[in-house]
């Protein structure tokens, strides 16, 4: 098996302080690594269709919400987690592109309802395929069955993670 620098870390700090387990040290060191080298990836691979990190989240949430490729902005604001001044700045920078339009909402005289235009679904729909070839591309030195195993593993992390059992920190 290879080391890589986690194993350098953790290994100092077995020397210098062998009271510690380093293990969560080594899965979260290596998680924050992999985000942080293919969010870096991925952001390169979506600037090359004029859009960011933040605009691609806006216009893959109204892609695979489905036909009519339509949210309203509150709606948007919730699945991405985002406050409501930056939703708005994040739908002018789309809109201003041509990649999508807002319309006054015919059920409600206050609302608004974004969607996808014909180029912004051209764009979104070239960009997470480029996307998803880079991570196929990092997962080219599993197996499919590790990469399965790999994403349960992940998947109860995250749960477990999210929803800690009571009693912890």
């Amino acid at each position: 098996m290879t080391h890589d620098a986690v194993d350098a870390i953790t290994g100092q700090w077995n020397v210098e302080r062998p009271d510690l387990g380093t293990l969560p040290m080594a899965v979260f060191g290596r998680i924050y690594r992999l985000a942080r080298l293919m969010g870096d990836r991925m952001e390169k691979e979506y600037q090359r269709y004029g859009i960011g990190r933040g605009e691609f989240d806006v216009l893959a949430t109204l892609r695979r919400s489905g036909a009519p490729y339509t949210l309203s902005p509150r709606q948007l604001s919730g699945t991405l987690m985002l406050t409501t001044g930056g939703m708005t700045g994040r739908l002018d920078k789309l809109e201003r592109a041509g990649l999508l339009e807002r319309a006054p909402d015919p059920n409600d005289r206050r609302g608004l309802r974004v969607s996808l235009t014909e180029r912004g679904r051209t764009v979104i729909d070239e960009a997470v395929g480029a996307g998803l070839a880079l991570q196929k591309a990092a997962l080219d030195g599993l197996d499919e069955k590790q990469a399965e195993q790999l994403a349960d593993l992940l998947r109860l992390l995250l749960a477990s993670t999210e929803h800690p059992a009571s009693g912890q920190h």
